[in-house]
């Protein structure tokens, strides 16, 4: 897969080369979920009934952080990074990577089709029914499929529900924020995840029988609720089962310090420091708690430890 970056106007593209139509998926897909899945997976399928390449459109920045639509869209379900990746094992060719400025902001949708979709020689656009483009939004699908006759047909892709609640990137981040995560993870389709390396802690965890990998997230991931989860870790290709506390240490600190993930991985004991972590929750155990002693947190680890096994089927 070949990943492009693009700026408005779309100047020196003619050094692209481009040797076929596209099918091509449009929307920013924070997160890639299910709903998202089918969009991208009707590009593919059309390019490979028609003899077009598979091409994916997003955009950088989230165009409401952009426009001063929320502070919170900073924060992102998948990174740029991790959103491509995505979009590899969906089995697409290209992937443009419109980058979104108040000047692109600014494009009608009158100019978008013409001066984006034709100079990038799309012939088969796919969207989600809720999709808006051009300045203000202004263009939907209805407007898309007008300015695209003759040439370029549109396909609108209805929307996924889950229990009558349609999937959406909105209703993940909301499942995070109140620990359900494994309705998030049926949401996207896949555990959700973040990415980080393995920093130096303050190693109290060694001292009481449960060391500690504690994790620094590398990119503005958005994360769940506080409190104690069950995790999965991939460190150099390989899964760790493991339970993981993701908040402020109530039982050591004072208030006013930033949350940290730190996990205990079972039976492992490799020194990974500096390394990539990937971390998957799996299930939300418990709220983060003060204990009034140092033996009253070492039987809820334990407890905590136990729990994490169970759910994630780990035999000693």
């Amino acid at each position: 897969m070949e990943i492009i970056p693009l700026s408005f106007p779309l100047n020196g593209l003619s050094m692209l080369s481009l040797d076929k139509p596209l099918s091509i998926a449009i929307g920013h897909f924070d997160g890639v979920h299910r709903g998202h899945q089918n969009v991208i997976r009707q590009a593919v399928n059309e390019a490979k009934g028609s003899d077009m390449l598979s091409a994916v459109l997003t955009f950088d920045p989230h165009p409401k952080e952009v426009l001063g639509q929320g502070e919170q869209y900073y924060r992102c379900l998948t990174p740029l990074d991790a959103k491509t990746a995505l979009f590899a094992e969906l089995g697409v060719d290209l992937v443009f990577i419109m980058r979104f400025d108040t000047e692109f902001a600014s494009v009608s949708p009158e100019r978008f089709v013409a001066e984006v979709l034709r100079t990038l020689r799309a012939k088969h656009v796919v969207v989600g029914f809720d999709f808006n483009f051009g300045h203000k939004g202004l263009g939907n699908s209805e407007a898309l499929m007008k300015l695209g006759q003759p040439d370029i047909s549109v396909e609108v892709i209805e929307p996924l529900y889950e229990n009558g609640i349609k999937v959406s990137s909105t209703y993940i981040r909301e499942a995070l924020e109140q620990g359900e995560i494994e309705l998030a993870e049926r949401l996207l389709g896949r555990p959700y995840e973040v990415i980080g390396s393995v920093v130096h802690g303050d190693k109290r965890g060694r001292t009481i029988g449960f060391p500690t990998a504690n994790l620094q997230i590398t990119a503005p991931y958005i994360t769940p609720r506080l409190g104690v989860y069950a995790v999965t870790a991939w460190v150099d290709g390989k899964a760790y089962s493991g339970v993981l506390n993701y908040g402020l240490k109530p039982t050591f600190n004072k208030d006013g310090l930033q949350p940290v993930m730190e996990a205990h991985l079972f039976d492992f004991n490799s020194d990974i420091y500096d390394e990539q972590l990937r971390l998957q929750f799996i299930s939300f155990i418990r709220s983060e708690k003060k204990f009034e002693s140092i033996t009253e947190l070492i039987e809820q680890i334990s407890t905590d430890s136990r729990q994490a096994k169970e759910i994630l089927g780990y035999t000693d």
